[in-house]
């Protein structure tokens, strides 16, 4: 029982570990490139190096940070191709998303002040007299809970997967450089006509209404796989 427990709070603290590191990637702390040291978590964490050490080795393999043998852990650094490939799979799985979405109504009344609530926390916070910065971190935050609700929505596990896997991937893409996010409030309020169409049924202008959301987030050229 006891070997058990012991495996319990050791699975637990590489979470704490793995969330840790994500949330200062997040916060603008941790940037393409930094040497992540396993020494500084274990001391702001209180804990010892062993859960830092399997925390950091579960992020390698979801490819947010990678172990150089011999020089130490580095967050990963994101080509053009890489951001555009992280986009190109959303994309392709966000459109099935929506498609099930609308053709299985699974939205109520209930889904939508919901989601709208969410989006309207969004334009306060962009409104509001936080720093730039600040203001970032929260839009891509409420961004990622917009639409993980959506996904969640969808019943659809194996796409939901794929999508969380890479979506932390894709705001570590948008973070390295504040300046790359394109217009806060575009951002926000994209997401109205998303819920819009959404609740109207129509999916192509759904599917077109998400396009824009992506490439006002994140200028660039992407294919339409549809």
């Amino acid at each position: 029982m006891a070997e058990a427990i012991t495996e319990y709070q050791r699975d637990n603290l590489c979470s704490v570990v793995s969330e840790y590191i994500k949330e200062q990637i997040l916060v603008g702390k941790y940037k393409a490139g930094d040497h992540v040291l396993e020494a500084s978590i274990a001391k702001n964490l209180g804990i010892s190096r062993s859960p830092v050490r399997e925390g950091i080795k579960d992020l390698e393999k979801e490819g947010i940070v990678e172990i150089v043998p011999r020089k130490g852990t580095y967050v990963t650094t994101f080509s053009i191709k890489d951001v555009h490939e992280v986009f190109d799979i959303r994309i392709l799985h966000e459109y099935d998303i929506l498609r099930i979405l609308i053709h299985e109504h699974k939205l109520n009344e209930e889904d939508f002040k919901i989601l709208t609530s969410l989006v309207d926390r969004m334009v306060y916070i962009v409104k509001s007299d936080l720093s730039d910065q600040e203001k970032v971190i929260q839009i891509n935050k409420m961004d990622m809970d917009f639409h993980i609700y959506l996904w969640n929505k969808s019943d659809s596990k194996r796409r939901i997967k794929i999508l969380k896997d890479m979506f932390f991937q894709l705001k570590m893409a948008m973070m390295y450089d504040t300046n790359e996010t394109g217009d806060l409030m575009q951002t926000a309020t994209d997401h109205y006509e998303i819920i819009e169409h959404l609740r109207n049924g129509d999916l192509e202008k759904c599917k077109t209404a998400f396009l824009n959301h992506i490439n006002s987030y994140k200028q660039g050229n992407f294919e339409n796989p549809y």
